[in-house]
């Protein structure tokens, strides 16, 4: 997963600066305009309903699959026919009453279960993986470019030291050299080891900027320390940054789960995960697309929505700073 700074590397705006404080006496008003323009979004709207709704989906999937009467582990021998080689009963995959989804060939598990349960998997590493990435990156960030010298050389090193990795290649060599046990913790990690220097390099070149602002001058005047300068001046004026970043970097995670389970590296069968049921539909798409189509559109749909939704963050920010 790879961040493009092109756009935001540009200054921040100040809290402390005097010259803005017209601005700044009115910050609910701003805030204000800004949920506006979010509510008024359609792209936003949508995206941010679809998201919603695949938490809800995660969250709640022991109810769901008890509702449905299928878990995501149960076999249905009586609804795959095995004269002609256990493929689904019934149109678009046994798609019923009963299978809401239709069920898996070969083995006859509920396929909307699965995806509830593999909701969960994609979900929990993407979001766990992008929540440990901007910690960290925002810590890294903030160290090399408030303090530089001997600090911002050794980040900046490591930094680049692994960004220059073939990330997805050494995920699996990593990966397939672990236990298989606690799989979707190991996958959290693996993924954030590559993905930190990203946030970190654009959090180090807006805090060198920073740094310089008339308003930490004023904090370093005033005899305020280190620790309070980078918390209370600089790290508020990057918020803004650092949701747009979060934002954009969930749908990338989201992709690199699903790329290592289809792969064979990702979470071990039979726990369901989007990519994994990608895989296991390869040799049976010509006589059963569904089995494809279904977790395809999903995974697909939950990227969109997180990428549009970081874009949509992201100009909306910026239109309001520039109003502002």
């Amino acid at each position: 997963m790879t961040f493009s700074s092109t756009s935001l590397e540009s200054e921040a705006t100040p809290a402390g600066d005097s010259s803005l404080d017209t601005t700044l006496e009115s910050p609910p008003a701003s805030g204000r305009r800004l949920l506006r323009a979010f509510l008024t979004d359609w792209g936003a709207m949508l995206s941010s309903a679809y998201i919603l709704l695949i938490i809800l989906m995660a969250i709640f999937a022991p109810l769901l699959t008890m509702l449905s009467g299928w878990g995501p582990y149960k076999f249905d021998q009586s609804a795959i026919d095995p004269n002609l080689g256990a493929i689904p009963i019934g149109p678009f995959g046994g798609i019923s009453a009963e299978h809401w989804f239709g069920v898996e060939p070969g083995s006859g598990r509920d396929i909307f279960a699965r995806i509830a349960y593999g909701a969960r998997v994609s979900m929990t590493v993407a979001l766990s993986a992008t929540l440990l990435t901007t910690v960290i990156g925002v810590v890294m960030g903030l160290l090399a470019g408030y303090f530089g010298g001997l600090i911002d050389l050794v980040i900046s090193r490591v930094m680049e030291f692994l960004m220059a990795f073939p990330a997805l290649i050494f995920m699996i060599a990593i990966l397939s050299a672990l236990p298989a046990d606690n799989r979707v913790f190991l996958l959290v990690v693996v993924i954030s080891l590559f993905g930190w220097p990203y946030l970190a390099r654009i959090v180090r070149s807006q805090t060198l900027s920073l740094k310089e602002r008339e308003f930490v001058e004023a904090a370093k005047a005033s005899g305020a320390t280190s620790v309070r300068i980078i918390f209370r001046e600089i790290l508020p004026n990057l918020q803004s940054t650092i949701i747009v970043m979060a934002t954009l970097a969930v749908p990338g995670y989201i992709g690199t789960e699903a790329g290592l389970s289809f792969l064979g590296v990702g979470v071990v069968p039979p726990t369901p995960s989007w990519g994994q049921m990608i895989a296991a539909a390869t040799p049976w798409y010509a006589v059963d697309p569904m089995y494809f189509v279904i977790p395809g559109a999903f995974l697909f749909l939950l990227v969109l929505s997180f990428t549009t939704l970081g874009d949509r963050i992201r100009t909306i920010a910026t239109s309001g700073e520039a109003r502002s």
